[in-house]
């Protein structure tokens, strides 16, 4: 193989297999889900009796606990139809940005969280940057920082 069809293999690669992925939540390091796998996620959730709720941000920084929340969250639900639709509502508004799916348990002793993955990603992922700053006593301080938050909210993506 020459050096031009390696090149063009490891782009193809790339465009592909999406190397920088951001990797948050159940699922994450798997391929993206498809809406028949979402939708069984979804069933699993509801046949635990746990809220679900869906949530977007242009700004995927790890320490981002807080997106923005789409709609109100979904209690007592029956069917993974009602939270399909919602996602479809959510794609169809923030199409470029990242859209997760959220399934809280709130038994007794628990109260939390208990599913998260993310079903919408942005075409385009930038990644991260990180920082090393120097601190007394030659200690080293990491930072990491989005470069989709170099723009604007709302024009990130």
């Amino acid at each position: 193989m020459t050096a031009k069809h390696y090149k063009l293999n490891l782009l193809n690669y790339i465009k592909e297999y999406k190397i920088v992925r951001l990797t948050q939540g159940t699922f994450s390091f798997l391929p993206d889900l498809t809406d028949e796998q979402i939708s069984k996620q979804i069933a699993y959730a509801i046949s635990k009796n746990w809220a679900i709720n869906i949530e977007y941000t242009d700004d995927p920084h790890p320490r981002n606990a807080y997106w923005e929340l789409w709609g109100l969250p979904l209690f007592d639900i029956k069917d993974a139809a009602t939270v399909m639709y919602e996602i479809s509502s959510c794609r169809k508004a923030h199409s470029n940005q990242y859209i997760k799916v959220n399934a809280f348990d709130n038994t007794r002793g628990v109260e939390s969280c208990s599913l998260s993955f993310i079903i919408n990603r942005p075409l385009s992922e930038p990644g991260f940057t990180l920082h090393r700053i120097e601190d007394h006593g030659r200690n080293q301080r990491y930072s990491i920082h989005s470069y989709a938050t170099e723009k604007p909210e709302g024009s990130r993506y």
